[in-house]
């Protein structure tokens, strides 16, 4: 295995013509700034973990992605509706996810690849595939688009990392600014773009999201509603948020390139300290609130916003069962075994 420019590489050797397959992260880059990776750079050997040769189907295309989100509208109009629409049938469709992790695959940040995983392969993904996906949809749109990094609230040291671990796109419609962000998962994700205005109490389905700007840095947090568990056995599950105002991330408005990120897609997946390598999670929104599989745990969170709860029917799915709730339930269709794990790290639904 290769690591280029903090990126692990490896794919089935290619052909000598065949130099598609050697463009690894150069698709992420704006048109002008893309950057070839030469064969004698890579390693080749007989893993699977990138398979833009075996699973290509032609270049990328906003057909093909409006199609895996069920949207059938115009999008003529560079608006905040049609942004609103695309954000909420996005997260509706595609699951936050890090199963790759757990079936033996490796995660890279390479926009065709992601596209053929995400849109071609009915697959999700954690937030550098899912918002580096949905940032280069908005801008083959046309929407004024910017990549911002934010560092995740730690409540195990009540405080932020002091890395940008997750990805989000700042978007500008007609002067006003909107925070578009379509992978979070289960009860932190926002379901349209948050208006880029400090204080502002901005309701949606989960609960009232505000962003709040602390000199240069700004936070998204979030206040929900109780917990109401049904099951008995899950009453003092760990996984159940109880905090009934949280904090989710902060950022800066500094633009960042995907060359930002790639030793984080690496640490992220490879550190044994990791949440995405301690636990497997698979999240998907629904109509009602959210369904979730962490570990061998799955939920169905309902928003009950009219009588201040949000009611968690949760259970333990046996391993011979895992791989039916994930075609049932999310719609995923997995390649490779996976091992499912649910590690003491800390994480709430």
């Amino acid at each position: 295995m290769k690591i280029i420019q903090n990126v692990c590489v490896n794919v089935n050797a290619p052909s000598s013509g065949d130099t598609r397959a050697l463009t690894t992260a150069s698709h992420y880059l704006p048109r002008g700034r893309r950057r070839n990776v030469l064969p004698s750079q890579l390693n080749f050997n007989n893993s699977t973990e990138l398979q833009v040769t075996s699973q290509s189907e032609g270049k990328m295309n906003l057909e093909e992605y409006f199609k895996r989100i069920g949207f059938h509208g115009s999008y003529e109009k560079l608006d905040l509706e049609t942004l609103k629409l695309i954000h909420k049938q996005h997260i509706m469709s595609i699951p936050f996810e890090n199963l790759s992790i757990h079936c033996g695959e490796r995660i890279v940040m390479d926009l065709e690849v992601i596209f053929n995983k995400i849109v071609r392969s009915g697959r999700g993904g954690w937030c550098l595939e899912n918002n580096s996906l949905f940032g280069w949809v908005l801008r083959e749109m046309g929407y004024n688009t910017t990549t911002l990094g934010s560092k995740v609230f730690n409540s195990t040291i009540n405080d932020f990392g002091p890395n940008d671990t997750h990805l989000i796109n700042k978007v500008v419609i007609d002067g006003k600014a909107y925070i578009a962000d379509v992978s979070f998962g289960v009860s932190s994700q926002v379901w349209e773009p948050l208006e880029l205005i400090s204080g502002k109490d901005q309701p949606q389905a989960a609960g009232v999201f505000r962003l709040i700007e602390k000199g240069d840095f700004w936070v998204l947090e979030k206040t929900g509603r109780k917990p109401e568990v049904v099951n008995p056995e899950f009453a003092k599950s760990s996984l159940v948020n109880r905090k009934e105002t949280k904090q989710i991330y902060g950022f800066s408005l500094v633009p960042r390139e995907a060359d930002h990120f790639f030793e984080t897609n690496h640490t992220l997946q490879t550190d044994p300290s990791s949440l995405f390598t301690n636990k497997s999670i698979c999240s998907l929104q629904t109509p009602a609130g959210f369904r979730a599989l962490i570990g061998w745990t799955y939920s169905e969170v309902t928003y009950k916003p009219e009588e201040g709860v949000d009611v968690f029917n949760m259970k333990d799915i046996p391993d011979e069962e895992i791989e039916q709730i994930l075609r049932e339930k999310f719609n995923v269709k997995l390649q490779n075994k996976l091992k499912p794990a649910s590690k003491k790290e800390c994480y709430t639904l």
